[in-house]
């Protein structure tokens, strides 16, 4: 391959929103290493034969904020926002540990199945709520899944009656805490989801059509896009979404704690989609990037827990992180270092050249 090649192949590849995700993650990641040179080691428990380690771990974490990253990046592609998901992961966990308890059975693989399907239900509902008020009321998005991020623990409590519920069924605790060749399912389980959502939105009409909403809704409207569906739908699926991180999440413990369960989650699924590179203004979004940047968000909150970080300080530290990914992506801040290097680059000694050619 040319050096010119190679070059304009670097040139793309920095210009990728996850190239800076993913070189955060190995910064992170060698940090710890510096730290404790075995952060890295992955072993085999001897007990069950699974993988153990702290890589492990962040794949098991990052699964849950995948899902609300995931949903989140197709409702911020219209132009919208959902601040509703942390509480509809708590509605998804009270309504899957209330039915698991009322059940009774803990090796019933359908009463788990019930249970995930129930709790995806009625997610789907609340994010259909969401998308009839933004869609067919008119109300900001912001507005509309504020209130619901409000009321949605309210309706968890209701729900549990007020309780932290607790629950035994092993098929649906097997969903956070099982293995599969030795890697967590969780985690198996939210590429298979992403990579599904994915095929889905780039392979048929219905990705252009999100980012034509939320570039221009009257255009796309004149274009004979029918923007009120499209809205409804990508709210839908963002509760739907929700739901599932609401079991991943209670799963690991067989408990849902309502104050909580997806506490501030809506936070690291926005961060996430733009460390991904998606606009928060609509109408560009990227899925690979909200996948890496919910890896980012994990590895973080990882290293943050590794150095032992004061609680105070940790959110000072996770800011410090992602404004400079954001920075780095900033195609304005690289043409700033561009002229700068250039200017400072030593200039051209003519008179020599001259006398070269000359002799």
């Amino acid at each position: 391959m040319s050096a010119p090649t190679r070059a304009s192949l670097w040139r793309d590849l920095i210009h990728k929103p996850f190239f800076w995700g993913i070189l955060a993650i190995v910064a992170l990641l060698a940090l710890n290493v510096i730290k404790d040179p075995t952060y890295l080691a992955i072993s085999i428990n001897p007990n069950n034969g699974n993988l153990v380690g702290n890589l492990i771990d962040i794949l098991r974490q990052a699964a849950p904020v995948m899902m609300i990253a995931i949903g989140m990046s197709l409702v911020i592609a219209t132009g919208g926002i959902d601040l509703s998901v942390g509480s509809l992961m708590a509605v998804s966990g009270a309504v899957s540990m209330e039915f698991l308890a009322a059940a009774g059975d803990s090796t019933s693989i359908g009463v788990a199945l019930a249970a995930v399907g129930l709790s995806l239900l009625i997610t789907g509902i609340l994010g259909a709520v969401n998308g009839i008020l933004v869609a067919y009321v008119g109300l900001q998005p912001f507005i509309a899944t504020l209130v619901l991020m409000l009321a949605g623990r309210g309706v968890a409590k209701v729900i549990t009656g007020g309780q932290n519920t607790a629950a035994s069924n092993d098929p649906f605790r097997w969903i956070a805490n099982g293995f599969v060749i030795g890697i967590p399912v969780v985690f198996i389980l939210a590429v298979l989801i992403v990579v599904l959502v994915a095929w889905v939105v780039r392979r048929s009409a219905l990705g252009l059509m999100i980012e034509a909403i939320g570039i221009n809704p009257k255009a796309s409207r004149m274009a004979g896009i029918k923007p009120k569906g499209l809205l409804l739908t990508a709210y839908i699926l963002s509760g739907i979404l929700a739901g599932i991180a609401g079991v991943m999440s209670v799963g690991s413990v067989m408990t849902v704690d309502i104050s909580r369960t997806g506490y501030q989650l809506e936070l690291d699924a926005i961060l996430a989609v733009v460390i991904g590179g998606a606009s928060l203004a609509g109408g560009k979004f990227s899925l690979s990037g909200a996948f890496v940047g919910a890896l980012l968000i994990a590895t973080l909150d990882k290293t943050v827990l590794y150095l032992g970080v004061s609680s105070s300080a940790t959110p000072a530290f996770k800011a410090i992180v992602i404004v400079a990914i954001c920075l780095l992506q900033s195609d304005r801040v690289r043409s700033w270092f561009q002229r700068r290097r250039r200017t400072a680059a030593p200039a051209p000694r003519v008179e020599i050249v001259k006398e070269e050619a000359a002799a």
